[in-house]
């Protein structure tokens, strides 16, 4: 049965490194595992942190993945299931109603793109992250057009630039975490925008902007000298204009529609 489900426990911490050491060609990344070095003994320790309140639902198709990570501590001590499979994954979110669902691309049957499309419609407020094996920007756009939270690459994973716990604390601050590489993907191909009845202003395409480099209400009134109840205003308007749900969605709209410039 591709269902996982694992009883908490308590568990010996074990913490290992993920370094990346150097490239050895263009496209392949080796990575290294030092259990010495101290920077991912650190993460573990943010991600702990960082989960502690959270409820967290896991799906891969890959059950060495999938049992790796449900049996990792920071995720363990807040982890509701996991599966390997659309149907199973939508079917404990609707069991357990999680706060967070870290999902692959690819899923045993099913597609883990339109788990997070369905889980969404189920619970706006819950944070999806998805990881891609394909870096095409179709896949990017419909990652993100299905609500998304984080869109991160699988290639990414052992590259030292810490994308999960970045992802982990941008979203959970109520920003989107939508990295460089997947930004540049994003905007290789923009769609055609619409004629709106009222503009965006200068202003609220600078709160757009800071939304996609994943900044939160405070950052951006800090960043742009004004109060966050100014920000917050401006938010809500540009979501109306631009017919919207939410944050995560005017920043989708925003990019693959080239409404904002976003220096990658």
């Amino acid at each position: 049965m591709s269902l996982i489900r694992i009883k908490q426990t308590k568990t010996k911490r074990i913490a290992f490194k993920q370094r990346s050491s150097r490239m050895i060609s263009d496209d392949v990344l080796r990575v290294l595992i030092n259990p010495k070095d101290q920077p991912l003994m650190q993460a573990a320790d943010q991600c702990h942190k960082l989960l502690k309140d959270k409820r967290v639902l896991v799906c891969s198709k890959n059950r060495l993945t999938l049992t790796a990570l449900c049996l990792c501590s920071p995720i363990l001590q807040s982890l509701v299931g996991g599966a390997t499979t659309e149907d199973e994954g939508l079917e404990l979110q609707l069991q357990t109603n999680p706060d967070l669902l870290i999902t692959s691309e690819d899923l045993e049957k099913g597609y883990g793109i339109r788990l997070v499309e369905k889980v969404k419609l189920h619970n706006p407020k819950i944070i999806a992250l998805i990881f891609l094996g394909r870096e095409t920007t179709d896949v990017v756009h419909e990652a993100m057009d299905a609500g998304a939270d984080g869109v991160m690459f699988i290639s990414s994973v052992g590259s030292g630039h810490g994308d999960f716990i970045k992802a982990l604390t941008t979203t959970n601050d109520g920003g989107v975490y939508y990295p460089k590489s997947v930004r540049a993907a994003a905007t290789a191909k923009i769609k055609q925008a619409p004629k709106f009845i009222d503009a965006l202003s200068e202003r609220e395409r600078e709160v757009l902007r800071c939304i996609i480099q994943g900044m939160k209400n405070s950052e951006i009134a800090e960043s742009l000298f004004l109060s966050s109840e100014t920000i917050k205003s401006h938010v809500s308007t540009t979501i109306q204009k631009l017919g919207v749900r939410d944050r995560t969605q005017a920043a989708v709209f925003a990019l693959t529609h080239g409404l904002v410039e976003v220096d990658l």
